[in-house]
């Protein structure tokens, strides 16, 4: 129950993030979309309610979906409405909401702490941070771990805010390169650790 209410807090939070990335970037999305045309206020504001109009269109089908695409759209949103509900039945629901919290806030911190391992990369904005480390996360679910797509998508993100193909390339794998070996060294010494720990435990 805590592993499934885990990962829905997360993609709760990560849906959170990627809409503060959307809309504190919507004048960068419409010039990449647009070369020229509406203000980036308006465009945010055509694009939720563009969004609104799908997501109710997408709730009348869920709705009444008995089988199919939708039927498994049905489940997947109920089961993170429950989810999300057994959070606030816990017993320490705050102590849980916290950590979740503040582990998000340090995968964010770890980004932009490695920003300042390439010169090219120190300028960047808090926006620009949250939209790479964004789109660095998209690309985990291509592939296991993200090996061969964070590098790429995170450097892709990089050069529309003026960082060239090569730093931020190198960023990317940094990146990368150090969220792996974080993994191994500390999964690894929580493997040989937790045996110690619970039979002394016990």
């Amino acid at each position: 129950g805590t592993i499934v209410a885990e990962r829905i807090a997360d993609v709760i939070l990560l849906f959170f993030i990627i809409g503060i990335a959307f809309i504190s970037q919507a004048e960068l999305i419409k010039n990449y979309l647009f070369k020229e045309g509406i203000s980036g206020t308006i465009f945010s504001l055509v694009m939720l309610f563009l969004l609104g109009v799908i997501g109710l269109i997408g709730l009348k089908l869920i709705q009444r979906a008995k089988r199919g695409f939708f039927l498994k759209v049905k489940t997947f949103v109920n089961g993170l409405v429950e989810g999300a509900l057994s959070i606030l039945k816990m017993k320490n629901k705050w102590a849980f909401i916290f950590h979740t919290i503040f582990i998000w806030v340090m995968y964010i911190a770890m980004f932009y702490a490695c920003t300042f391992t390439i010169s090219e990369t120190t300028h960047l904005s808090f926006s620009a941070i949250i939209v790479g480390f964004v789109v660095g996360g998209l690309s985990m679910a291509l592939t296991n771990g993200g090996l061969g797509t964070y590098p790429i998508f995170v450097a892709s993100a990089l050069t529309l805010y003026g960082v060239a193909e090569n730093p931020a390339n190198a960023f990317g794998w940094i990146m990368w390169t150090a969220q792996t070996l974080m993994v191994i060294v500390f999964g690894g010494l929580s493997m040989i650790l937790l045996p110690i720990y619970n039979r002394k435990s016990d």
